[in-house]
């Protein structure tokens, strides 16, 4: 609102103002571009699945590029849907528990929602089936479904005379918390493994190795776990040295000032743990685990922690042996809320699993690091050549190493994220944040990790974060922020192509795609390109298109791009900056009534734009910025 008298011309002069600043400096709590569902719809960007059935209830989804599928567990349905239009041409599977299993469910105390078979489980097992596992309203079973060669007549059909109990595969409880992960044909998975969900337990099953699982009812190994997600990740070219990382939280002994504390941990063991010859018969002999680290720097030197780890996410390098590794985390306090997310180097893991371990002499001692003889063979290390080639598997280690690893799970140091800080963090309150997935592009002036975040309310943020090392400070840009559901429903899954430029984007009653950027969006005119900052994006001399590293498109026009500074003013000098930016200034004519008030209406498409009103008394006057009043 402003003040007005006389007749007074109102002149829009805030997209000078935007391109005249140059670079950002500060974190904007603003996205570039809000787009809601409706206009992602309209412009083409997204595409929706529905069940026919009018419900879903997601529980899983899978990526395969190969077949050029999604494939979606739901409630009683496996569905295969195109990467290319996820709403159209999709294949379904009817999977339901039988009457009979579903009375005795009920008939057990179960609520009748919960007696169906919720589809937890998708993993390629060869290159023509998939391996699948539902709850089976509260028995567990597995099974195979055929999906053919990808230059075959489309297939989809599940083999249910090859069905088998999936205890230690699969949950019995639809809500249980859960992760699985298939390394070649051994199917290792993070479950509360009997009907009561009280026994929490990390499986081997299903392959040509022996069934193996952590040890009943130890609370050091285990305690009343949330597991969140599981990688292999070599060390090594050696694959008898193979490891396979479970991300969890839990409530942590060593934290001996309260009984209710929740760390997040990652934990390790060998895949072809075989377990001890006399101890630890069956069970494993190499799990070792860490705390995660993800905290604040305090002024008064303590730290503000986010310990519950909601998501995680790995990002694939050259090196495959080098991934980096981002988590989602949020605070545990019921006074504090709020969300971080930090990254994290396998050196520092590693580091932290090749260091002490901690020890604690008995129940009135305190957790310390543990100074005595560590046997030989490493506690915690696989049977494989890398370290020797003296025995051949688990069983053939000494007693005392196999004594040692059950005693001492945990490792004393903790694994510190890079810069050791977070590079991200959200206070507001505005939406909680549930899930992550990571693309890392080539820019004009290098390389950024453009973060794709679902929230609890149906909405993606696209994120770049960007760390000034003289200032030791992150700079954080929020470039979109996109409704992708017509309903606020929570973000469950998110699956991410960066081949097909495409997010696959999962809740409990839909599934939905959308394409990482639509750079017309920023505006018409080179400056509008530069200030969002978005590296898919550059100025080619005519439109804000996709940007292409050099040599990607040898035809391509020269491009303009700044993501590091947003330098607007630098990038398009000479390409319609001044003059025609100042010709196509929006005039509006407006009356007003002198010591009154006068509504100015102006919604620039950029939420981080400046807008800022001229009152021009008389057409000859002299132009004076007005101050105003922002609704």
């Amino acid at each position: 609102m402003a003040s007005a008298g006389h007749l007074v011309t109102w002149l829009l002069w805030g997209y000078l103002l935007e391109l005249w600043t140059g670079g950002h400096t500060a974190d904007t709590p603003h996205p570039r571009l809000r787009l809601s569902h409706k206009e992602l719809l309209d412009l083409n960007r997204t595409s929706v699945f529905h069940s026919p059935f009018g419900f879903l209830n997601l529980q899983t989804m899978l990526l395969d590029e190969y077949q050029e599928r999604l494939f979606v567990g739901g409630k009683d349905l496996v569905y295969s849907l195109s990467l290319e239009h996820i709403s159209s041409g999709y294949r379904e599977i009817h999977w339901p528990s039988t009457a009979l299993k579903t009375e005795e469910c009920i008939m057990k105390g179960n609520d009748a929602n919960e007696c169906a078979n919720y589809v937890r489980v998708l993993h390629h097992y060869n290159r023509t089936h998939l391996l699948t596992c539902g709850t089976g309203a509260f028995e567990p079973l597995c099974a195979f479904i055929r999906v053919g060669y990808h230059l075959e007549a489309p297939l989809f059909h599940l083999e249910s005379h090859r069905s088998e109990r999936g205890r230690g595969r699969c949950p019995f409880d639809p809500s249980s918390s859960f992760i699985s992960t298939l390394i070649g044909s051994e199917l290792f998975a993070g479950l509360y493994s009997d009907y009561w969900g009280r026994d929490a337990a990390i499986f081997r099953s299903l392959g040509r190795l022996a069934q193996i699982r952590t040890e009943h009812d130890d609370e050091r190994l285990l305690k009343e776990p949330k597991f969140v997600g599981s990688y292999m990740i070599p060390d090594n070219e050696d694959r008898d040295d193979n490891k396979v990382y479970f991300f969890f939280t839990e409530k942590a002994l060593e934290a001996e000032n309260s009984d209710h504390a929740i760390y997040a941990r990652v934990g390790r063991l060998c895949v072809n743990d075989m377990g001890g010859q006399r101890i630890l018969v069956n069970k494993w002999s190499t799990f070792l685990k860490a705390r995660l680290v993800c905290s604040v720097p305090g002024m008064n030197g303590i730290d503000t922690y986010f310990d519950e780890l909601e998501d995680v996410f790995l990002l694939h390098t050259r090196d495959h042996k080098n991934p980096v590794i981002f988590g989602l985390f949020n605070t545990t306090s019921n006074i504090f809320r709020g969300h971080a997310i930090c990254v994290y180097h396998m050196s520092s893991i590693r580091a932290a699993f090749n260091g002490p371990y901690a020890h604690k002499e008995g129940p009135e001692y305190h957790w310390s690091l543990y100074e005595g003889k560590v046997p030989y063979p490493r506690p915690g290390s696989c049977a494989s050549k890398v370290n020797g080639g003296r025995y051949e598997t688990t069983k053939d280690y000494p007693d005392d190493a196999i004594r040692f690893a059950r005693s001492h799970p945990l490792m004393y140091q903790s694994i510190k994220p890079t810069h050791k800080k977070p590079i991200l963090v959200k206070t507001d309150g505005k939406y909680n944040l549930k899930q992550i997935t990571v693309d890392r592009v080539e820019a004009e002036d290098g390389q950024y990790d453009v973060l794709f975040i679902g929230t609890d309310n149906g909405i993606v943020l696209k994120v770049i974060t960007i760390y000034n090392q003289e200032t030791e400070s992150m700079e954080e840009v929020i470039l979109e922020e996109l409704q992708i559901f017509k309903d606020p429903v929570p973000i469950i899954s998110m699956e991410i192509s960066s081949k097909r430029q495409q997010l696959y984007i999962g809740s409990a009653s839909a599934v939905a795609q959308v394409r990482f950027h639509q750079c017309d969006m920023y505006g018409s005119a080179c400056a509008d390109c530069c200030l969002a900052r978005d590296p898919y994006c550059a100025w080619d001399g005519i439109s804000c298109s996709r940007y292409y590293p050099t040599g990607t498109h040898a035809k391509r026009r020269f491009r303009r791009q700044d993501v590091r500074h947003g330098n607007a003013a630098q990038q398009c000098f000479g390409q319609q900056f001044v003059g025609d930016a100042l010709d196509k200034t929006e005039e509006r004519l407006a009356y007003g009534i002198e010591n009154n008030s006068t509504l100015l209406e102006c919604t620039p498409r950029s939420l981080q734009a400046k807008v800022i009103w001229f009152v021009q008394k008389g057409r000859d006057a002299r132009k004076e910025e007005e101050k105003t009043v922002s609704w």
